[in-house]
């Protein structure tokens, strides 16, 4: 599906499959690290008022969510799973009070080792998902037509499309946030995935019949 599409029923359609869709992936701890991520954490978060913060631990299992999800690279975990507790919590603290002002929230997040744009987009995403949405290499594909280059720059780029497109999905009375508009594209990515995968291995059988 890309991002251009205003066909709210597909819309629709791609994010009633996400959770199917992260099953399918078949990936260790995938669906309870999604669980967590999805469901548990914004409520955590929100419950520390005045001070919204997350803690290590919470970060670094947001980062194996954000790993597992897409492409694995250790070393982040190890970096984020050893900062400080009282680091992690000053730095969300402002990145969260800075919002909506999405640059300067991400700037507060990536004075942490091994946090870059992408992973500050995913804390935030929790956070804030009517603002902030987590910045995936398939939506990153679909509404940018790459996912090579992680700066903020690219990101803002990124917000303001997928802050558009949910405006514009909700304008008939449907509630979409930037982050349902980037859950649907990446639900729709991986689906198309698993359709080439599924005719690659008919063709393949076939050709195995007609030996």
């Amino acid at each position: 599906m890309e991002l251009k599409s205003s066909d709210v029923n597909l819309w629709k359609e791609a994010l009633s499959l996400y959770d199917s869709r992260i099953e399918s992936m078949s990936k260790p701890n995938l669906a309870s690290l999604d669980q967590f991520y999805c469901n548990e954490l914004p409520s955590l978060i929100h419950q520390r008022n005045p001070n919204p913060h997350i803690t290590t631990s919470e970060l670094s299992k947001l980062m194996q969510w954000k790993l597992t999800r897409g492409k694995w690279r250790p070393r982040l975990l190890d970096y984020v799973s050893s900062l400080d507790e009282e680091t992690v919590k000053s730095a969300s603290q402002k990145a969260f009070k800075s919002l909506p002002e999405v640059s300067k929230a991400v700037s507060e997040l990536t004075v942490l080792k091994g946090v870059g744009p992408a992973t500050a987009s995913a804390v935030l995403a929790a956070y804030a998902p009517d603002v902030a949405p987590f910045m995936s290499d398939e939506a990153m594909v679909a509404a940018l037509g790459n996912s090579k280059e992680y700066t903020l720059k690219q990101y803002l780029v990124f917000v303001d499309k997928l802050q558009a497109k949910a405006k514009e999905l909700s304008a008939d009375g449907d509630v979409f946030t930037p982050s349902d508009v980037e859950r649907a594209l990446w639900s729709s990515a991986i689906g198309a995935k698993i359709t080439a995968s599924s005719n690659t291995d008919a063709k393949s059988s076939k050709k195995k019949r007609k030996r």
